[in-house]
């Protein structure tokens, strides 16, 4: 006699005997579970799920929970960005043995059953009790009205940097670029134009530009810009 389970979102052909691997349950070494999905039972007499079969069950024993192989994850990404990045990944799993498949009676067996480790609590909290009012209490004269206070005035939008030149104006930089140099404390075409290259090599490693300064020749363009 066989039994088609469903946990985690998959289906198993077992019999009794059977050793399985799922994904991880709420259980330990050792506990026995009870798995309710039954889709089908198989052998003389095959019974047919719609979608579960009434009454029937599969139990197991619990061995360990255990890691599936290890999964790589390989991302490229555009080649203007060049970068890339590898990932791996373990599925936390349940291995378990089938000891016994139930033809009914399954909701009376007493075994506990078997649920994800991530599964919420199938039985609801009770509501808590509403509180009874509290008396109305007596109404007093309404004392004179306090007069209002005129609403503040809405703060003015910061100005741009006094003194600043507008740096959108060099190759490849736009608002969000301009504020981090902004931040840096860059805010004209001469500062630029004078950098070294260790200035170069600093503001690249501190902004996280990546080459950007000289692929872009900023330099060369903020000496033109600040004549």
């Amino acid at each position: 006699m066989f039994a088609v389970l469903k946990t985690g979102g998959k289906q198993y052909k077992v019999q009794s005997g059977d050793v399985l691997r799922v994904e991880k349950l709420a259980a330990a070494a050792g506990d026995t579970v009870q798995f309710n999905e039954i889709l089908m039972l198989g052998g003389d007499a095959p019974v047919v799920g719609s979608p579960n079969v009434a009454g029937a069950a599969v139990q197991a024993t619990v061995i360990d929970q255990i890691k599936g192989e290890k999964l790589i994850h390989f991302v490229k990404r555009r080649r203007k960005h060049s970068s890339k990045r590898t990932k791996g990944h373990r599925q936390q799993l349940t291995l378990l043995r089938i000891t016994e498949i139930l033809e009914k009676g399954a909701e009376k067996s007493g075994v506990m059953a078997a649920t994800g480790a991530g599964s919420a609590p199938t039985v609801a909290e009770p509501a808590p009790k509403k509180a009874k009012a509290a008396p109305k209490a007596k109404a007093e004269p309404a004392a004179e009205a306090a007069p209002k206070k005129p609403a503040a005035k809405k703060a003015a939008p910061k100005a741009e940097t006094a003194g600043g030149d507008d740096l959108k104006q060099l190759s490849g930089v736009g608002p969000a670029l301009e504020k981090k140099l902004h931040a840096a404390g860059v805010t004209t075409f001469a500062q630029i134009a004078g950098w070294s290259e260790s200035d170069i090599a600093e503001m690249d490693e501190k902004l996280s530009f990546k080459g950007r300064i000289e692929r872009e020749g900023w330099v060369d363009q903020a000496k033109k810009l600040a004549e």
